[in-house]
């Protein structure tokens, strides 16, 4: 069967899972995510400031792309703005990516041992 993403009526369904994917593209932005899905309940962007030492403008814009790509929502209580993930799931794509990345370390650090286990080549001089 043909794929119709080219031109079709699929290509805005990839176009928004590739903006959440861009969203996701920034180590600031995934130790973000990392802290809030730490918890179950809400997260004071104080805390977030605390635990990520980013500066409280640029923590600010990285919230804001998680909120603009629906990752995450943001409650005002007084003087605070308290911030939670959107859907279990986003912290179960975390999960996933830790696993993928752990996974692809250890295949990468065996091939690095069966490297340096091969026998020299050439005449040393």
């Amino acid at each position: 069967m043909p794929s119709s993403f080219p031109g079709g009526a699929d290509r805005p369904l990839y176009e928004i899972k590739a903006n959440l994917f861009k969203a996701l593209a920034n180590p600031a932005r995934i130790r973000i995510l990392e802290i809030l899905s730490a918890g179950d309940e809400p997260t004071a962007v104080s805390e977030i400031l605390v635990a990520t030492e980013i500066e409280p403008t640029l923590l600010s814009q990285h919230l804001g792309v998680l909120k603009r790509h629906h990752v995450v929502t943001a409650e005002r209580v007084g003087n605070a703005v308290f911030y939670q993930l959107t859907h279990p799931s986003i912290r179960d794509l975390l999960v996933t990516a830790r696993s993928f990345l752990a996974d692809t370390l250890k295949a990468r650090h065996q091939q690095l041992e069966a490297f340096d286990a091969l026998p020299p080549v050439g005449n040393p001089r």
